[in-house]
């Protein structure tokens, strides 16, 4: 009986474990839009912190998504609670890699949180950061 009285209690706390984790973590879903033609993916990446902010990082995530009538969906799962924000490119012509015109202005479609904007570049962290304490969807519109 005490064995049994054991392995439940080990269960129950593994399952309270399992359920405060899932209490820390969110969901975020990014509904984008804009695209001209469902060539190639749309490669987004979300950052946590101005300093990683449109820099490669090992806390940078990253996902692609498929186009399909000029829309595509992406998904993170289980991000902590913080401040975000998201930049993302179309890559229609499917080489992996943003190309870009003279002085490195975008040839391809991109985007970022909050359809912030920069003046004579990227926005600013600040302009495109979010909050994430729930689950969320945002919306990004690619120029």
């Amino acid at each position: 009986m005490k064995k049994i009285l054991l392995i439940a209690a080990f269960l129950f706390s593994g399952i309270i474990s399992l359920q405060a984790q899932d209490k820390n973590t969110y969901d975020l879903t990014i509904n984008i839009s804009g695209m001209e033609t469902d060539k190639g993916k749309v490669f987004i990446a979300i950052y946590n912190s101005e300093k990683i902010f449109l820099k490669s990082s090992k806390d940078t995530k990253g996902t692609n998504a498929i186009v399909k009538d000029g829309k595509a969906i992406a998904y993170f799962k289980g991000l902590p609670k913080g401040e975000y924000a998201v930049s993302l490119f179309h890559d229609s012509n499917d080489n992996k890699i943003m190309d870009t015109k003279i002085f490195g202005i975008p040839k391809e479609p991109y985007g970022f949180s909050n359809d912030a904007t920069g003046f004579m570049g990227p926005p600013k962290f600040k302009d495109a950061k979010f909050n994430l304490d729930t689950n969320k969807t945002i919306t990004i519109k690619v120029n």
